[in-house]
């Protein structure tokens, strides 16, 4: 390498606002598509985080009342019919229909035990598909952004390609640049990926034991009400 070459290559700006800036306009929109993707996917973690960390405390707070001795039925007057807890929500649900079941005669309505358990298994549902809104998001940018980022990366270097084609020259000042920020939309489309995949596996997780810490409540309780129906 020649002296004049080196000091083109030291002039030359490597910045990431510098190779974004140099790109194309179709590397460019696959950055800027990027950068939105992993923005996006770290405002979703962040909230699940926040989200089922609070569903945890509510949940453990909600057990503790549960399993104090109270009667249900002042349980059920003091959190309501639509109350703001997950765990909460499953219980109303059942006491719900466990108070719909009764006649007047104080008999209960054939079927209730049937009806309850619907009626806590929708609760459950909802409560599962409020919990697991976003993740879907994660899971699609840990597989498309790498592959984005391919592409952005190959459109990259055919320009590259091109410009020394047409520069007929092939020393480091003309190669570097265009490699470079070809480069880039790789290296964005993983720092996209890798988180999404990271903590799309761990919130898949963390909700997969929480909505079954409400299917055992549900079936707990389920069990304590068909006692009471049966005597």
């Amino acid at each position: 390498m020649d002296t004049q070459t080196l000091a083109l290559a030291q002039e030359i700006d490597f910045s990431l606002w510098a190779l974004f800036a140099r790109a194309t306009i179709t590397v460019k929109l696959v950055m800027i598509l990027l950068v939105i993707a992993s923005f996006w996917s770290w405002s979703i973690i962040i909230q699940k985080l926040i989200t089922y960390r609070r569903a945890r405390r509510e949940s453990a707070t909600f057990d503790r009342a549960f399993w104090s001795g109270e009667p249900l039925d002042q349980l059920y007057q003091q959190i309501g019919p639509e109350p703001a807890g997950q765990s909460q929500k499953v219980f109303a649900a059942g006491m719900t229909e466990w108070r719909r079941s009764h006649r007047a005669d104080g008999q209960f309505i054939a079927g209730a035990q049937a009806r309850i358990d619907r009626s806590m298994d929708v609760a459950i549902a909802k409560e599962s598909e409020g919990l697991q809104k976003g993740l879907p998001v994660l899971a699609t940018v840990g597989s498309t952004a790498p592959f984005v980022g391919l592409f952005g990366t190959v459109v990259g270097i055919m320009n590259a390609f091109v410009e020394i084609a047409q520069q007929q020259n092939t020393n480091l000042a003309v190669v570097a640049p265009g490699i470079a920020e070809a480069l880039l939309a790789t290296a964005l489309g993983l720092l996209a990926a890798i988180p999404a995949v990271v903590f799309y596996n761990k919130l898949s997780a963390d909700a997969d034991r929480i909505i079954a810490g409400y299917e055992a409540f549900a079936d707990e309780f389920s069990t304590i009400l068909s006692r009471q129906l049966d005597s």
